[in-house]
């Protein structure tokens, strides 16, 4: 194997990208349980929400009372994604100061996403992230649907190359490169991640969002990990999937991810037995069993 470091950070995303799609609504109770839980088993950045409007997330409805409710621990990242200026005003507001902020390399799924073309989205994620970095918020700017596109297939690199280009000059912390529709393959995304930060600024951090669509999700984390990646996603149970791509399927599961790397030798400060429980509290309130492995199989 390639390089692989001692240790790497997973940012759980089972509050923001695991309900979105989900018919149940959490309280802001229930939310709380789960952030808790996930403190306690060791997840150290942790996404609570989305500022996005109601009426189109209406599971991100609360997100506002969360981050009013919860009490941080000193060593833990909040983190919250939001779409339009509107959504960083109200991420302001709420005192958060970590902020994720995305566009699509598809011109089909940003028009799906936020009725917005490429072009558009361009342009008006730019005075987003000129406004957090101004009130000096930690800013990670995302490339959604980099590996492809339930919409249009196959992306050209090149495109995702130069979005994570334009976020370089805008001095964001983190590109963020995800695979929404878990069309990704390890060696694309070895090769994608190599692109990516050679374009960018040195002490500019890569991350990966990986979803489990084909079951490759592991094996594309590995990829990343070779490639120098040092912080992914993951979501609880494997929970997750965009409400505007077509048979979306969840993230890769936390507890699949922190055993995987413990396996490996990669420390992540994570607890995955314990972790393991909590996916199964999840799946209870749910009704139906989510597709991580760890919780379903001896914890020993």
């Amino acid at each position: 194997m390639l390089d692989i470091p001692s240790a790497v950070v997973i940012e759980d995303e089972s509050l923001r990208d695991g309900l979105q799609s989900e018919k149940r609504l959490f309280s802001v109770e229930e939310k709380l349980r789960f952030l808790r839980g996930m403190e306690e088993c060791g997840v150290r950045r942790i996404q609570v929400g989305s500022f996005v409007h109601p009426k189109w997330v209406p599971q991100m409805a609360n997100t506002d009372e969360l981050f009013a409710a919860l009490e941080p621990k000193p060593d833990v990242v909040y983190t919250a994604l939001v779409l339009n200026m509107k959504g960083v005003e109200r991420a302001l507001a709420a005192g958060t100061r970590h902020l994720s902020m995305s566009i699509s390399a598809s011109e089909s799924h940003n028009r799906k996403n936020t009725n917005r073309s490429l072009a558009e989205a361009k342009a008006e994620i730019r005075p987003m992230i000129e406004r957090a970095k101004a009130e000096g918020l930690t800013v990670r700017a995302g490339i959604m649907t980099a590996l492809g596109c339930a919409y249009e297939g196959a992306i050209d690199p090149a495109v995702v190359v130069e979005i994570a280009a334009m976020y370089g000059t805008l001095g964001v912390d983190e590109v963020n490169i995800a695979d929404s529709t878990g069309m990704g393959n390890p060696r694309a995304v070895f090769d994608l991640v190599g692109r990516v930060r050679a374009v960018l600024p040195s002490g500019t951090l890569v991350s990966l969002h990986l979803h489990d669509t084909r079951g490759l999700g592991l094996a594309n984390m590995v990829a990343g990990l070779q490639a120098g990646v040092r912080n992914f996603d993951a979501s609880l149970g494997g929970l997750g999937g965009c409400p505007f791509i077509p048979n979306a399927a969840g993230n890769i599961a936390t507890e699949d991810a922190a055993y995987a790397l413990a396996e490996m030798g990669v420390a992540t400060g994570i607890d995955w037995r314990r972790l393991g429980d909590l996916a199964l509290e999840m799946e209870a309130l749910l009704g139906r069993t989510l597709p991580g492995r760890m919780a379903h199989l001896p914890r020993n």
